[in-house]
């Protein structure tokens, strides 16, 4: 049973920084890629980023790339989300995902099955 668990949610002032960790067990497979996913207020769900376990490659949605930073330890099957220099639009339920992926990770929903519970962030002042 593939079970994620997220932490690090909470309130941050606008350019300031928050650190996301997504605790991964329960894949067979030793690859896997992790998709981090936000839902603002009133919003539909964005992917914003993703991260592949086997080498480390990472795609970034342009709104946050050069703001927000992925990484894996593979020795602790965990991501890690830096986010930094954060705006009240990055306000939202951040929520990590998870799926043995052919080829680059990609940052589209319903290609993961395995979702984490979500934390909430939120940049206010």
């Amino acid at each position: 049973q593939v079970h994620l668990v997220e932490s690090g949610g909470g309130l941050a002032q606008p350019g300031g920084s928050l650190r996301l960790s997504c605790a991964v067990s329960g894949f067979t497979e030793d690859w896997y890629a992790v998709g981090w996913f936000r839902q603002a207020p009133g919003k539909a769900r964005e992917g914003i980023l993703c991260i592949d376990s086997r080498d480390g490659g990472t795609n970034y949605e342009a709104s946050v790339n050069g703001r927000f930073t992925v990484s894996i330890d593979n020795a602790k099957n965990t991501v890690y989300l830096q986010m930094n220099s954060l705006r009240p639009e990055d306000t939202g339920i951040y929520y990590c995902a998870a799926e043995v992926m052919m080829g680059p990770c990609v940052m589209t929903d319903w290609r993961y099955d395995y979702w984490g519970q979500g934390t909430q962030v939120t940049v206010s002042s």
